[in-house]
Order: C-alpha cells, then sequence, then structure tokens
C-alpha cells in the first residue's frame, strides 16, 4: 500500500486577521482535532459565558504541547483524502523568523489572511513580502471575515485587485483569491450559498490543487562530498568517496562530475558499511563510492550525474533571502564562514536589496547592515566559486547558514546565481595597486642587479609526491648560481603569518589570499620566490595569478595533475630523480627568460 503524499503549507497574516480560525476550522471540519477536544472547548466556553471561537481550538492546543502531548505550536497537522497536510503557523513576529529557518523555508505552498473588513493594509504588505522571502511559488489570498463585509461581491474584487497589483511588485504570483467566513465556514469545505456570484474553489479544494514537488528521490542526483578515505592494510588501494545521498539515485558505471572543480570520472563500485553489495542507491543512503580515474576531491564538492540536464550553478556571487540573529549586525568587507550542504566557504556581504524588521515587519529601505532579527534579501560573494542549487529547485542544496566567531548567527536560502563583470578581489586589487607606493628602484634595475626577473613559482599535486625536496633542491641550485631566490614552506606560513586563521582550524580560502598578497610583496623585491602547496585547484591558481599582478607566476605539477582548467606551465609527472625534475624547471625559466643564458 502506498502511502500518501504530503505537502508542507504556510499560513501567514495578522492575528487579528483570523488565521487562527481558518487553521481550527480546518482541523475541526477535517475530523482532525483529538477524541472530544471540540466538545471540551466548546462546554469551557459554556461554562465561562463567553461565545465559542475556532481559534480557541488553538490555544487549546497550545496547552496540550506544553505539557508533553502530541501537537506543537508551529505545526498542525490533517488530512484530506489526496494527502496529508501540516500547516505551518506563524505567530508573531519575532516567531515566525525562528519558523523560517526551522521549517517555513520548507514549505511549498502559503496561504495569506486579509481581513475583508478592514481591506489591504501594510501589515498585509509586510506578511506579502515574508511569503516573497521564503521564495515560495505557490500562494493563495483568503480574504476573510466576508461575513462583516455583507459578503459583498465589490469588497471582494476591490481587495483582490489592489492585492494583485501589490504582490506583482513583490514577483509573487498568486494562483487564486477565495472570500471566505472562516468563523460560519463560508468557502472552507463547501462552497456558500450566501456568496452566490463566486464561482471558484473552497479552501479545502485548493489545498489539494497545489501542486506537490517531486520528492527528492525523483530529482536530479546530489551527492555533496563529505570526505574520501583511503586504505592501504593488507593491499587494499581504494580511495572511497563518501557522503549522503541528498536527492536522486545512482548505479554503478554512471559517469559522474564533481563541482565546482568540474573534475569527471565514472562510479566504480558502491560501498556501504556492513550491507549487501549494491549496484544502485539512492536519496538518504550513506555510502562511498571508488572511481574509475583516481581523481582528488575536496571535502564540500557536490557529484553530480554528467548526463543529467538540471545541474547546480556554480558561481562566487548568489542573490539569497537571509535571516539574521546574530548578536553583532552583519557588515559589509567582515567575512564570514558559509556552510552549504557539505561546503564550507570564506563570504562576504555585497549588498542589500531590502529588508524587513521581523520585530515589528516594518520595511526598512537603503540600509547598511543586517541587524538582528531583520529578515533582507542580499548579495552574497564567496572567495572562491561554489556549487549550489537555487531554493526552488532542491532544498538541500539551497539552503545555508553563516557563521561568525564560531556561532550560527544566519540561515538563508538561495534564490539565484548572479552574474558580475568584477568581483571584491578584482577591485581590491585595483586598489592596491592604484595606491601601491614604488620605490625609486625600478623591475628591470633589480633584474639587471640580480640577474634574473622575479618570479612567483608554485609547486603543487598530491601529498607524497616529493615536490618540497624538488622545490627546495631548486632553491639551492639557483642559490648556488648567485640567483636571489628563496623558498617557504606552507607550515611556515600556518605556525607565522596565518596563525590568528582559527575559523573552523582551517581557511584554506584565507591562507591561499595571504599567500598571494605576500608573493606580491616578495616579487616586488625582485625574488625568485618558490613555495609549494598540496592539491591546489584551479580556484586556488587563479586567486594567487590575481593577487600577485602585475608579477608573475609559474606553475609546475608533480605527480597526477589535479587541475582542469587552469593550464599548468609544467608537469613533471612522478620524476625518476630530483636532478632531472630540477632541470626541467630550470630549462623553463630560461624558456620563459626569468634567467638567460648570460646570467649563468
Amino acid at each position: 500500500m502506498n502511502e500518501k503524499e504530503q505537502m508542507n503549507i504556510v499560513i501567514v497574516g495578522h492575528v487579528d486577521h483570523g488565521k487562527s480560525t481558518v487553521i481550527g476550522r480546518l482541523l475541526s471540519d477535517t475530523g482532525s482535532l483529538p477524541n472530544g477536544k471540540l466538545e471540551f472547548v466548546k462546554e469551557n466556553c459554556r461554562r465561562n459565558a463567553k461565545p465559542f471561537e475556532y481559534a480557541f481550538l488553538l490555544d487549546a492546543l497550545k496547552d496540550e504541547q506544553a505539557q508533553g502531548i502530541t501537537i506543537d505550536t508551529c505545526r498542525c497537522f490533517f488530512k484530506t483524502g489526496k494527502r496529508d497536510y501540516i500547516i505551518i503557523d506563524a505567530p508573531g513576529h519575532i516567531e515566525f523568523l525562528k519558523n523560517m529557518i526551522t521549517g517555513a523555508a520548507r514549505a511549498e505552498a502559503a496561504l495569506l489572511v486579509i481581513d475583508a473588513n478592514e481591506g489591504v493594509k501594510e501589515n498585509s504588505k509586510r506578511h506579502g513580502y515574508l511569503v516573497s522571502m521564503l521564495g515560495i511559488k505557490q500562494v493563495v489570498v483568503l480574504i476573510n471575515k466576508m461575513d462583516l463585509a455583507g459578503y459583498g461581491e465589490e469588497t471582494f474584487n476591490r481587495i483582490k485587485k489592489e492585492y494583485s497589483e501589490f504582490l506583482s511588485r513583490i514577483n509573487v504570483k498568486s494562483i487564486n483569491f477565495i472570500p471566505i467566513s472562516a468563523r460560519e465556514g463560508d468557502n472552507m469545505i463547501a462552497l456558500s450559498e450566501k456568496m452566490p456570484w463566486y464561482k471558484g474553489v473552497t479552501v479545502l479544494s485548493q489545498l489539494d490543487l497545489f501542486v506537490n514537488e517531486k520528492s527528492e528521490e525523483l530529482k536530479a542526483f546530489r551527492f555533496p562530498v563529505q570526505d574520501t578515505y583511503k586504505f592501504t592494510n593488507e593491499g587494499d588501494e581504494r580511495r572511497i568517496v563518501a557522503g549522503t545521498i541528498v536527492a536522486g539515485s545512482i548505479s554503478e558505471g554512471d559517469e559522474v562530475v564533481f563541482l565546482p572543480s568540474l573534475k569527471k570520472s565514472r562510479i566504480k563500485t558502491i560501498e556501504a558499511f556492513n550491507t549487501p553489495k549494491k549496484k544502485t542507491v539512492c536519496t538518504g543512503e550513506a555510502v562511498g563510492f571508488t572511481l574509475e580515474t583516481q581523481i582528488y576531491t575536496r571535502p564540500g564538492e557536490i557529484m553530480i550525474k554528467a548526463a543529467e540536464k538540471e545541474q547546480p550553478k556554480i558561481s562566487n556571487r548568489f542573490k539569497a533571502n537571509v535571516f539574521w540573529v546574530g548578536r553583532a549586525p552583519m557588515i559589509k568587507e567582515k567575512t564570514y564562514k558559509l556552510k552549504l550542504a557539505t561546503g564550507r566557504a570564506a563570504v562576504k556581504l555585497v549588498g542589500i536589496n531590502h529588508s524587513l524588521d521581523a520585530s515589528d515587519l516594518s520595511t526598512v529601505n537603503n540600509k547598511k547592515q543586517i541587524d538582528r532579527h531583520d529578515v533582507a534579501e542580499c548579495v552574497f560573494e564567496t572567495m572562491k566559486p561554489i556549487a549550489f542549487d537555487s531554493i526552488s529547485d532542491l532544498k538541500t542544496t539551497g539552503r545555508f547558514v553563516i557563521v561568525d566567531n564560531y556561532e550560527i548567527a544566519g540561515g538563508g536560502i538561495v534564490l539565484e546565481s548572479v552574474t558580475q563583470e568584477d568581483s571584491i578581489l578584482k577591485e581590491h586589487i585595483r586598489q592596491r595597486e592604484n595606491i601601491w607606493e614604488k620605490g625609486l628602484i625600478n623591475p628591470p634595475e633589480r633584474a639587471v642587479k640580480n640577474s634574473h626577473k622575479s618570479k612567483f613559482i608554485v609547486f603543487t599535486g598530491m601529498k607524497d609526491t616529493g615536490k618540497k625536496n624538488i622545490a627546495k633542491l631548486l632553491e639551492k641550485e639557483l642559490f648556488e648560481k648567485n640567483f636571489n631566490v628563496y623558498y617557504l614552506g606552507m607550515a611556515n606560513i600556518e605556525l607565522g603569518l596565518d596563525s590568528d586563521i582559527k575559523v573552523e582550524g582551517k581557511d584554506i580560502e584565507e591562507r591561499i589570499r595571504r599567500l598571494g598578497e605576500l608573493a606580491r610583496i616578495l616579487t616586488d623585491t625582485g625574488l625568485i620566490f618558490i613555495t609549494t602547496i598540496d592539491e591546489a585547484d584551479d580556484y586556488d591558481i587563479e586567486t594567487l595569478k590575481l593577487l600577485n599582478e602585475p608579477n608573475d607566476i609559474i606553475v609546475v605539477i608533480v605527480g597526477e595533475n589535479s587541475l582542469t582548467r587552469y593550464p599548468a606551465d609544467l608537469e613533471l609527472g612522478t620524476p625518476d630523480d630530483s636532478k632531472t625534475a630540477i632541470n626541467k624547471v630550470v630549462s623553463l625559466l630560461k624558456e620563459k627568460e626569468v634567467i638567460v643564458e648570460y646570467y649563468l
């Protein structure tokens, strides 16, 4: 027997516009209340000589929740013949912010309640903004309390026209407007005889007309890489890429691509702990894969199937809605830590498009920072490109958190990738070069004095390939020929210049940035500056190249080439001996006229 599908629906609206009455009526009229609860509340109202309200049902359920019983204050459950529903209530303002982070961002549709007697007020517009910021595409507006407006068609049409125009301005498309009286039950479960002019559907029928998202299992394959394990016992040379599948399915033999590195391979075997051998795995399974070609992948990359059309975006700039709960405001220029799926990246706030203060739902324009309890549409930029999905395509890889000083300070949803001609890094380099204070000695004079041009030489490749030894011997070779050369190991930088970097224990992007800035200074002195970096990717090398401008960089690969787009200047492979490798590098330096024959 197949399980009925489920759907999450968020309901928003001012507390006085009848939102709780709508929820209470749905629970009551679909038989979703605990046995005897409706009669208990009615009897309680009778004893206290006050009229019964369906909104009181929610208060009673909240009391149960406080006693550790079944119902959640923010979520209510009911069923129709078609599916099971979870109604995510948004009580109050600060609570709404919390619910957006924990639950409402999962909603696939929204009910927005407006009081027919009051019409479209500022509060209704603010709730429209909140729905927009959640990225929800299916929105139905319930114009409530039609009984107090005499069930008039003119009132309904006026509010519908005014609010439709407002929603279109904030890029929210409503799929329906329904005139109701939740208290009287009009158009809730059955069409009301009091509004014969309305020919549409009831609220309950509309819920069943919402289109449910495809289940994660039916979506395009997504596998955020948690780690790579290599076993050496008893001759086991497997390199297993491990993680949890968050969408789709995959089989042995499927061609895969890792993003953002764009490295390709094919699934050789599927590995799992203490389970029977599998040929196919799907959403929710924690597994490992061996690949037909031994490629290096970093934790945080997303593995996808090469044949599928729905692929993540790769960018270092994206538009997102962020919900800020940090004690200190989020500001531009400051570097934060972004966590998206298994990925970690340094991120900065680039711009604020618009924001709401969730404490009172007031709209604030032209803000320069995001304060605590603000909900804002922003543009963010990571230090190097990352892979992600928009929230409308896949929630797991479209949702993120932001860490400030070891604490989660914000949660957000990705709306879309943003293309840009420029970046924070390029602008920084422009400003740096504009104010660069030059001495009285120019580069050609240094080259004559030193008997060589300056150059930044980066040796990279897998660990334990002997590149450090080659780099040090190259330094010695050039030094003995009286060249001005210096080798600096990354460990020296980590324990010195980078000793203050403690976020996540290892901030690769910031270490690369500082190395690039250091290279710019050392090459400006006329040095041949040599270093080694384990398993640098294309973005690392491109960042170093940019930061070292206007001076140049030489990239030497030792062992397997882990770069996919950046053309290395020299690939040494696995050299038979260090002397041969050094001679090849020296020949390259001659070819590029870093050193010329008459200097030797």
